[in-house]
């Protein structure tokens, strides 16, 4: 699929689908079950002639088998109770058969569909998720879908069905008797056209009833996952007025879905008996006179009876088609959307480590960056970190130091210039190659769902039992892991709800610490643990960073104190550069920083 740019869609909260994109997503994903879609196919069609039998065998009854019956003959009539049953039989078999088919179809396409958004949302870079919120992306993967699945489990059947029926009953009310079959046919074409004004005119509602169903999702999803300030700020009657502005907004595109459904289907019935009233009318004339078959009259009567019964579902139908389609045009938007961190088209592989000095040289080669929502961030600048270095970064908030950490972890790729490790440029590197070498370490401390220990393992799965602990011992985490009621094997819930947040860190720590990165990326990293936490921790690594080059981004200065070299930033820009004890005897704003930490310590 072709790429849709992303600045401008990030600003209106959906991803406009790439022409053509939809459709092509679609046929995607019925081809590689073709067989399945032609056996469906198939069993439909032998299910509708068995059923469109019905009235060819009562027009025969009623215009050769009564009057045999008359004359002292049973065998025709009894010849067309005997079809009718063998055909009522056929329908019921072929139908399930249909159904059966269908279903799997059906469930092929949401499992394959699912997945394809779960990895596509994986595989999307950093700052995409940092724009494009969580609960767009879950209401891609549960409505959206859930609308697909309507229409495929329950619509689908019942177009094919009508399509079928209209051409089985037209072709044999135009077999019948042509001129019936003319003006039933002739019906036909103000119903198109009502059909083609109700799907134009429904598309437009559709797509704005799905992006309001996800901004309801969304809004209840964000107050929900913040519900601490929430709480803390008094925020509930604000959040409760935007969420009944969001809400009453979804109730206004379902009405007018629902009155727009409604025209239609006024449009349609009038239209349906009208053209019944005019064969009705016309045929008995005909019968009359002499001019047309009772039976025949009779079979045209019923098959227009099965020709028009269906119109409430066609818009029934239309109406789950418009709300699938728009919600496949979201998906469609959504996987059309591509890394801005993009895979190497021939990746390389980093030299050996050396087992004595397992660190890499970092470099910034004339790199430049800016986010696409602002300016310039970091100015054009260069600087290299030497293997095995611990590095301090420290600044102002919006100084750049986080932006310079996520360069060199590649969560963004510089404007300009180049990132450097061991002389290989992070753009050559795969995703799997670079993340064995760099590993970072957030604030934030996420924890999975599941054990102490499965969370420590995530960057190493095939970790033993006993490799685990030693990195959680490293980093003065055991004791507590111990101490909880299953060890281990604790599960610490939902974003590691049970443990405390310092507690949540040292399992962070754990986890790099067993990953055995050769560059280790500190980002505020200690800001979640109270002072003997953040002793312990400093203790264990300098054990555990020796050879390593680790890059530390702190406000608090007692970090620092692990630093072989301290980078100064302000404004995007290096100002200051040298080791902790050449900055605090100088002048400049380290030596500030460092007075007024020790100040405030007193």
């Amino acid at each position: 699929m072709t790429a849709v740019p992303e600045g401008d869609a990030f600003d209106r909260d959906e991803l406009d689908a790439p022409p053509g994109a939809t459709r092509a997503l679609l046929r995607d994903l019925v081809a590689a079950r073709r067989g399945m879609v032609a056996l469906a196919g198939l069993l439909l069609v032998l299910q509708q002639a068995a059923r469109q039998a019905g009235p060819l065998l009562v027009a025969y009854a009623i215009d050769r088998g009564v009057p045999a019956v008359r004359a002292g003959g049973h065998g025709p009539l009894l010849a067309v109770a005997s079809g009718y049953l063998v055909c009522a039989l056929g329908a019921g078999a072929f139908e399930y058969g249909f159904i059966r088919a269908a279903a799997r179809v059906n469930q092929d396409v949401l499992l394959d569909l699912r997945g394809r958004i779960f990895r596509h949302a994986q595989a999307l870079s950093v700052d995409f998720h940092e724009r494009y919120t969580s609960g767009r992306l879950i209401s891609r993967s549960t409505t959206d879908v859930e609308s697909l699945r309507e229409l495929l489990s329950e619509g689908l059947q019942e177009l094919l069905s009508m399509l079928l029926s209209f051409v089985f009953i037209g072709s044999m009310l135009l077999w019948l008797d042509l001129g019936l079959g003319a003006v039933a046919v002739a019906s036909f074409g103000p119903l198109a056209f009502f059909v083609r004004r109700y799907r134009r005119r429904s598309q437009v509602i559709y797509s704005a009833r799905s992006t309001a169903t996800a901004s309801v999702i969304v809004k209840f999803a964000e107050t929900l996952n913040g519900i601490r300030p929430v709480r803390v700020f008094r925020r509930e009657r604000a959040n409760e007025a935007e969420f009944r502005t969001l809400n009453r907004d979804l109730e206004v595109r379902n009405g007018d879905a629902l009155v727009e459904m409604a025209r239609y289907v006024v449009r349609s019935r009038l239209t349906a008996n009208t053209a019944v009233a005019a064969i009705v009318l016309w045929g008995g004339y005909r019968v009359a006179t002499g001019s047309l078959d009772l039976g025949v009259l009779a079979a045209c009567v019923l098959y227009l009876r099965r020709l028009y019964e269906p119109i409430d579902q066609l818009a029934m139908f239309l109406s789950s088609y418009q709300s699938a389609y728009a919600s496949l045009e979201k998906i469609a938007g959504l996987l059309a959307q591509v890394p801005s961190v993009p895979e190497p088209a021939a990746p390389r592989e980093l030299p050996p480590r050396d087992a004595a000095h397992p660190g890499r040289e970092v470099v910034f080669d004339g790199v430049s960056f800016g986010y696409r929502t602002g300016g310039e961030v970091l100015p054009r600048f260069g600087l290299r970190l030497a293997a095995g270095s611990t590095v301090a970064v420290v600044g102002s908030t919006g100084a750049g130091k986080s932006t310079l950490a996520k360069l060199l972890a590649r969560f963004y790729d510089p404007s300009e210039g180049r990132v450097l490790l061991d002389g290989t440029d992070l753009r050559e590197l795969s995703t799997a190659e670079l993340r064995r070498g760099v590993v970072m370490v957030t604030q934030e401390a996420f924890l999975f769902s599941g054990s102490v220990a499965e969370n420590i393992a995530i960057g190493r799965p095939d970790a033993t039992r006993a490799e685990i602990e030693q990195a959680a011992k490293a980093i003065g985490a055991h004791d507590f892991i111990s101490a909880l009621p299953d060890g281990y094997d604790t599960d610490v819930r939902k974003r590691g709800g049970r443990i405390s947040a310092g507690q949540r860190q040292l399992v962070a720590f754990a986890r790099a610490l067993l990953a055995d990165p050769a560059v280790l990326i500190l980002d505020e990293a200690t800001s979640s643990l109270d002072v003997p936490g953040e002793r312990a921790v400093q203790r264990a690594m300098r054990t555990v960073l020796e050879g390593r080059t680790a890059v530390v981004i702190a406000h608090r200065l007692s970090t620092v104190e692990i630093a072989d070299r301290v980078l100064v930033m302000d404004s995007g820009r290096i100002v200051e550069d040298g080791t902790p004890a050449e900055l605090i005897a100088g002048s400049g704003r380290f030596a500030d920083l460092h007075r007024a930490w020790r100040d405030s310590l007193v």
